[in-house]
Formats: structure tokens, sequence, C-alpha cells
């Protein structure tokens, strides 16, 4: 059995029963070992490690660590086993036994292979820069056994264990059942605007792009959509990450669905519902809801010994037990925790479904009103009168529903939940600013329906549940029942609510402009040389935090490169100085360097790119750099990458160099917080070969940072803009130069979004054009493909 991964420290002991406890004041001080702590850059490594077929067909089986640590993990991985605690790589000393045994640091796992293969599997970790060490032995005792400091100090028979202690019974009583009163406000402007601006109805923006919402490029639809970025998606879809594929067309969609609301009055139907919202919202996705399965996640006050409280939690599961009997879907897995109580206070009864289903690429579609005139459906839930979901006709609509999509009828589906109809009619306008003109019965406009749908549809459609209730318009007026609304002002009401807490403006912004008449007037003299080499090749190391690997590799393959990479390993002082010999080998045999993006060592501490630039500036490292130059080779940084570009010299000087005060530099975003959204850039100079041909196009792509911003003296601008450096600039929808949100997410001085070198061969960028792909970001209207991958590639051949 060998553990693989992260350090074992203190951190989680006692985690899984801490999820259990009641919690008070004193908790932060007493109980804070109890919490895990993530490392997202050795998540990163063992994801890598995993995607190798040469390791999984090695792994005969393997555990996550979670909870009960070592106790759980290694203990439950085979019926008979050795495991020396002693091994165990350590984050510092002086744990002990019991610490060791139950922590749950993170990032690691464990995996049983055969004997024969201990030493090559350890190999593949350590070339993923991975630490692994043998820690147990399966034998045939029938016992699981653990050695520390020489003695035994645990030794249980496996018969013991798979008897799971004690049975143990408990009487539940459910008697807080309640008849829901859902009662709708009278619909005017008032109430449609507070309902708006509800914390359960708000636009969450300023949070969502704090997510990295693109990375991997298998994202088929943005959590934000429409030209303005603004209709939120039913839910997540993406492309399964296939290596080295051209065109993925399976998807994996998921959505979740709950209500707190209900769930208090009543939380038997809560859960039902909860069932009924996540799979409504697959539906309305381009899912068919016979591919979905279910996970649900429980939470629950403290429960003690009293029969009514757990009364709450088996209501719930028969309620979700019903809606999953009904829909014929299984539920393949949960969790749950029963430490909902602080105080006084408890946690609703609470059961979240999860809901995930395979689907088709091309059936995807989005919530946004796409196109004027198209006709506008309300499908109303009628719940029976016990209050329960009405499954027969629910699953005739989902049917219908994902039979027009796949005909390609049915455009935009939007799942009615809080402030009914017309919030969701709302919500379907602000993504592209169109508007819309409907008519229907005054107890719905305002009524929380779970399961019911508003449709966009560019036909008529020929179903008795399916109301026709009016078009698409072209204003910016949403009219229901002839009561004419401003989308300015609802869409004011809708994201003001959160500003303050997760911002979508920054609070100062600095503009500078330079005469457009100066870009490019310095004379300067573009090498351009003939290669003819048939199959360019491509290097892309691989630095602790890289995340973008994978997707900028593929997007050289694509156009014909021979791609390699290799990741940097710094175990050990030799392993290090391997690597870097390894390293400089395959620049020296490559035509193109590319620096993926990423967060390089997890940009900490005082901002990001400071170890690949410390690699760089390593004079082994330093001298191939150059060496390719010297030879016409080109060098791309995106990102992260760019970040690195900039800090080491290589742009705007096109050498690894010290900086002064006066050297440009890539700051925190002016908003402080790290921003994913989809941008419009402009190329300004075409003459570096990653650009060539591309000068004044407009390109519609996905940025992720937090450390994108631009700076450098206004004197230094205007010597980049003359010299033809700046190559891409932010732009607004008139095409002018953004300097600031939304669409310059930064603030960067002068909208730049990328610069080159002097002699066009570096270039480097914020944005992330290999995270496009055919039938990606399909809920942004103008997102297209900024292909650099192919003009480097063919300026080699």
């Amino acid at each position: 059995v060998i553990l693989l991964g992260g350090a074992t420290g203190r951190d989680g002991v006692g985690g899984a029963t801490g999820s259990s406890k009641e919690q008070d004041e004193t908790s932060i001080h007493t109980l804070s070992t109890e919490v895990q702590k993530g490392n997202a850059v050795e998540e990163r490594k063992i994801q890598r490690l995993f995607r190798n077929p040469e390791v999984t067909t090695l792994i005969k089986k393997s555990n996550d660590f979670g909870a009960g640590g070592v106790s759980v993990a290694i203990g439950e991985i085979a019926d008979s086993l050795e495991i020396d605690l002693d091994i165990l790589p350590l984050k510092y000393e002086g744990l002990n036994g019991t610490e060791l045994a139950i922590s749950e640091s993170q990032e690691r796992i464990a995996v049983v292979v055969d004997a024969k293969d201990k030493d090559q599997f350890i190999h593949f970790c350590e070339r993923e820069n991975i630490k692994a060490v043998e820690v147990a032995k399966v034998t045939d005792s029938g016992r699981m056994q653990m050695f520390w400091k020489g003695a035994k100090i645990v030794d249980l028979s496996r018969e013991f264990l798979n008897s799971n202690g004690c049975a143990k019974s408990q009487n539940a009583e459910i008697s807080h059942l309640q008849k829901l009163e859902n009662q709708s406000e009278i619909f005017n402007e008032e109430n449609l605007i507070k309902i708006l601006s509800d914390k359960n109805t708000a636009s969450q923006k300023g949070l969502l792009e704090m997510f990295d919402s693109s990375v991997g490029a298998t994202t088929v639809a943005m959590p934000l959509g429409g030209k303005h970025q603004i209709t939120e998606m039913e839910g997540s879809v993406q492309t399964l990450p296939v290596l080295n594929a051209k065109n993925v067309e399976t998807v994996s969609l998921a959505a979740w669905g709950f209500d707190a609301e209900i769930s208090s009055q009543n939380s038997l139907i809560g859960a039902a519902d909860a069932v009924v919202e996540s799979v409504a919202k697959i539906v309305a996705m381009g899912g068919d809801y016979r591919k979905i399965r279910l996970s649900f996640q429980e939470y629950f006050e403290k429960l003690g010994q009293n029969p009514e409280k757990w009364g709450k939690p088996l209501a719930s599961l028969l309620g979700a037990y019903d809606a999953q009997m009904n829909f014929g879907l299984a539920a393949i897995g949960g969790k749950d925790s029963m430490s909902g109580t602080y105080q006084n206070l408890n946690v609703p009864p609470t059961l979240i479904s999860f809901a995930c289903a395979d689907g088709q690429k091309k059936h995807i579609i989005s919530p946004e009103f796409k196109e004027v005139g198209n006709n506008i459906y309300h499908f109303y839930h009628q719940n029976k009168e016990n209050g329960l979901p009405d499954y027969e006709t629910l699953k005739e609509v989902f049917d219908f529903v994902h039979q027009q999509i796949k005909a390609g009828n049915i455009v935009s589906v939007k799942t009615i939940k809080d402030g009914g109809a017309a919030v969701s009619l709302a919500k379907m306008c602000f993504g592209n600013h169109l508007g819309a003109e409907v008519e229907l019965a005054e107890s719905q406009i305002l009524e929380k329906n779970i399961g019911g749908f508003i449709i966009e549809s560019k036909t008529e459609l020929a179903h008795s549940q399916f109301h026709k209730i009016g078009k698409v318009t072209e204003g910016k007026t949403l009219v229901i029942n002839k009561k004419a609304f401003d989308l300015g002002k609802l869409l004011s009401a809708y994201t003001q609510t959160f500003e303050n807490l997760f911002p979508t403006a920054e609070p100062d912004r600095i503009e500078i402009n330079i005469d457009e008449k100066l870009n490019s007037t310095s004379p300067k003299n573009i090498i351009i040389k003939k290669h003819n080499i048939a199959k360019p090749r491509v290097f892309a190391p691989i630095f602790l935090g890289t995340n973008c690997e994978y997707e900028t590799q593929n997007a050289f393959r694509k156009e014909g490169a021979e791609v390699t990479s290799l990741p940097l390993i710094n175990l050990t002082k030799s392993l290090l100085e391997e690597s870097i010999e390894a390293w400089i080998k395959e620049i020296d045999q490559s035509q193109i360097l590319v620096f993926s993006g990423g967060f390089s060592a997890g940009d900490e501490p005082d901002g990001s790119a400071k170890f690949i630039v410390n690699v760089l500036k390593n004079e082994q490292m330093k001298s191939a750099v150059h060496r390719l130059l010297e030879r016409d080779g080109m060098i791309l940084g995106i990102c992260n990458g760019f970040q690195a570009l900039v800090k080491s010299g290589l742009l705007p000087y096109g050498e690894i160099r010290d900086l002064d005060e006066n050297s440009p530099t890539l700051a925190h975003n002016a908003i402080g917080r790290h921003i994913s959204q989809m941008v419009d850039v402009k190329v300004v100079n075409d003459d570096s070969p990653w650009l060539k041909g591309m000068k004044n196009e407009v390109y519609t792509i996905p940025i992720s940072h937090g450390e994108g911003r631009f700076m450098a003296s206004e004197e230094v601008l205007t010597e980049l803009y003359k010299n033809g450096q700046i190559a891409t600039q932010y732009i607004d929808f008139e095409g002018k130069i953004a300097h600031g949100m939304p669409y310059n997410p930064n603030n960067s001085l002068f909208g730049i979004e990328g610069i080159t070198s002097r002699s066009g061969k570096i270039f480097g960028r914020m944005g992330h054009p290999e995270r496009f792909a055919e039938g990606l970001l399909k809920n942004i209207p103008t997102a297209n493909y900024h292909n650099i991958f192919r003009n480097g590639v063919e300026y080699f051949k």
C-alpha cells in the first residue's frame, strides 16, 4: 500500500466527528484543528498523475483521504493490513500515534499495487513531483494492525470492523409537517423590484466571477450568459476532458435544488421539490431526465434522542425517496451532517438534491432570450392536493421539452422559483437586453412554482400543458399584462443587493489615453525567416501551480505541432538539477516555448510568477532561452505565463534581465479580487508572427486572473505604442478602448491585454484563447477563436 501526495499534520484531527458536534463561541479556539486544509497545487499534481494510463493500470484499488484519515483510507483498503505510521511524511514533528492514525490532512491518496510494481509506481509519482512511500502491506491475518515507534497500537479483527459495532435503533416521530403557505405578492412594480433585489433572487455576479469558470477548455456555457453576461445559467455543463481530443461531443450536466422556505414548513415536500428542481434544471439545459443520477446533501439540527427532531430527516428522506421512485432515478451517494445547531439557532431541515447526467453538446441551450419575435410559453406546475409534485405531468413535460430542444424549436428555458414567472422573464431579458410582452394569469405572475418553466420557442408548441403567453421584443421593456417595466430599472434592483459585499466595479480607475496616430511610428525591423519545418516542436514547461497546460498543449497539437511537456521536480536538490537539465534539452530542440496559465506556487506571498521567474533566471535556463531567441524561436505566455514574461524582462525587453523602477509590471486587479468572465479584445498591431493578418479583428475570449493590471508610466506606455508592441487591447461594445469594468476587468492601463517584444517573436497576454473550441461558451453570442496557435506553428512550416 503506497501513500502519495501531501504530508500529514494535525489539521483535520477529529474532523469526522466534528462535523456532527454542537458548536459554540469557543469552538474556533478549541476545535480549529478539526478543519481540513486544502492544497490546490498538490491536488493538481495528483490529477496529472491519475490521467496517465501507465499509472492507473498499475492500481488495484485506491482511496482518497477524508474522514478518519489513515484509519479509514488505508484501514478499509484491504481485509488484512500492517500499517507503519512511522513512514508517513510529516508537515512537522511531534505527532503522536493517534494523531497520525486519524489526521485528515488533505491531498493524500492510498493505492494498492502489486509488490513487483512498487518501484515503478513510486517512480511515476516522482516524475510528477509527488512524494510517495510504501506505508502498509496486505497480509492474510484477518486483522487491521497499526505500528508506531515499534509498538503495535491498533489490532482489530476485520470481522469486528465489518459488523459496524453495536446496532442502534432510534424512535422517530413525524409531527412537524405543515400545509404550505405559498402566498404570492400583489403584482406591481414595487413588489417586482422587491423580489428581484431579495437575497434569494438577486444577482451574485461579483461572487461568481471569483471562481475560474472556463479552465480546462470544457465549459459549454458560462455561469452568466448573453452579450452582457447577466442571465444566470441553470447549472454547469462541461465536455469530458479527453486528452488530445479535437472535438468532444459528450457533456456532463450538473444542477442543484433546494428551497429553505418550503423545507422549513414541510421537509417531506421540501425534499421532493428539491429533486424536482434539480431535475428540471437539467431538462432546461437540454438534458434527458431519464439519464439523471442524484446525490443528496443533508444538514439538520442536533438531533439527540428527540423523536420529533429525528422525524425531520426521516420526512426529508421519504420525500426524496418518493421523488426518486416516481421519476425512476437512482441516488448514487450523499453526505450528511447533524450539527446544524448553534446555541438556540437551528438550520432549517435541509436536503439538497444534486442532479447529474450525460448529454450532447449540440443539444445544450441557455436561458437568456435569443431573438426578437420568438414565442414565449409558460408551463405552470400544479402540485397535487397533498402538496407533492405531479410526477406524471412533469415526466410528460420533461420529455416534450427535451424532444423540442433536440429538434431545434426550443432555444431557451428558465425554471421558475422565487418571484414566479415575472422574475424568470426579467432574468431572461437581462442577458441580451431584449424585451418581452406577455399575458398570463395574475395569480401566477409572482408565485413560486417549483417545476414550472418559461420557454422561448422559434415555432408554435402543440401541447396542452404549454400556454403561449407572448413574444420576445426589441425594446428595453418587460410588459406583463399590459403593465410596462423599464428593464434598466429592474436590472439595477437585481444587481445592487450584493454590490458592497461582492463589487462588480472598481472603486477607482486610472484612465490613460494616447494619440492613436502614434501607433507603430518608431522605425523597426521585424525579421521573418523561412524554416520549412514540417512539424514544429513546442515545449511547455509545467511549474507548481500551472493549471492550463492541457488546453494550451492541445491548441498547438490541433495545428500540427509536436508538443512535449515536463513538470519541474524539486523533491530533492539532485532531482531539481536533473529537471532543469531536461528542460534545457527540450528548449534546445524546440522552436516554440510556451508558458501556460495557472497560479505559480499558489501566487503567494506578494504576487504571482515569482517562482517561474526564479527558474528563468537560473544561468543555464537563461542561456537556453536566449539561444532559442537567437535561432529565431518564439515564446508565448498566457495569463500566469504573461506575468512571468513581464517580471523576467522577456517582455517588453526581449531578454531575461533585471528590472528597474521604470519597468512595466502586472499588478492586482483594481477591483481587488479574482475575475473570471469573457472580454472583447482588439488586435491593434499585427507585426508579430503570432498575430499576422489579424489587425483590427475583435475576439471575445475568456479571462481568469487576480493580477492582470498592466501598469507603467505614461512615458513607457507611449514608447511601447510607438514601437508597435501594444498588441491587443480591451474594448467596449462600441469598439472604444475600455478603461475599467465590465469591459476591462482589471483597469489595465490604456486597455492593454497583451504586448509583444520589439522583434514580435515574444507575445504575452492575459486572455485565454486556448479555452475556446467549437460548441463551447455557447451562451456568449460573440465568443470566437483567437487562433494565435496556428500562426505560431505556420511560421515555422
